[in-house]
């Protein structure tokens, strides 16, 4: 998933991004509430841990508003305001959960898969469908009609920004925020190389390419 880490402790949010990396996810951090907001509005997170207390603009605050403008993203706060009166105040303003530090690691993991897991279950889509791709979100599975797909953790990203997108060219920027943290520096052709060979894996033993190459501007996939 790419998740959104809003902490303004350098020290506790390098210690999220890393683990969270670890686990197989792309992590943006931002220090402030405002600039978290401004990142969450961009809707290209599948999941936000949110501190509670923040500059700027504090964490209940910023889920207040994400909820008064519709974003429905999942949101985990995370706070050492422990009371049930701080609890309940973080859950009516949006939050999906409420973690009180100091928390181990592997607990705000295992919370972060549940809630994103819960967010696919009450209805929001699981599968995307392209003619006879399909793309199985959950599961990391891609199928070209009933030939299953291998994919890399970047591929997938990659594919998955694509069908979201299908029928309209996808830039290059916009495949690099989908596969990629804003402190990535890229060298050279990173994206195009990706896409080739995700274009190889799809396109095997079929008589049609279904990723076309629109020059000066990106990628597009249809049927």
């Amino acid at each position: 998933m790419r998740l959104l880490v809003v902490e303004d402790d350098d020290r506790s949010a390098a210690y999220l991004k890393r683990g969270l990396s670890e686990a197989g996810h792309v992590v943006d951090v931002a220090t402030d509430g405002e600039l978290g907001l401004a990142l969450a509005m961009e809707l290209i997170y599948d999941g936000l841990v949110v501190d509670r207390l923040l500059p700027k603009l504090d964490g209940v605050e910023l889920v207040r508003r994400l909820r008064e403008m519709k974003v429905n993203v999942p949101v985990i706060m995370v706070s050492a305001l422990a009371s049930s009166m701080d609890r309940v105040e973080g859950l009516r303003a949006g939050c999906d959960d409420y973690l009180a530090k100091p928390f181990f690691f592997s607990e705000l993991l295992a919370r972060i898969e549940a809630i994103t897991k819960r967010f696919i279950a009450e209805g929001h889509e699981s599968t995307l469908v392209v003619g006879e791709l399909s793309l199985d979100i959950r599961r990391r599975i891609a199928r070209r009609k009933e030939r299953v797909i291998d994919l890399q953790f970047r591929e997938f990203l990659l594919l998955q920004t694509l069908m979201r997108n299908a029928g309209s060219v996808v830039t290059r920027t916009m495949l690099m925020e989908a596969a990629w943290d804003y402190a990535f520096d890229p060298r050279g052709n990173i994206v195009d190389m990706h896409v080739h060979r995700l274009r190889k894996k799809i396109d095997m033993g079929a008589m049609t390419s279904m990723i076309t190459t629109v020059p000066g501007a990106g990628y597009l996939i249809k049927p």
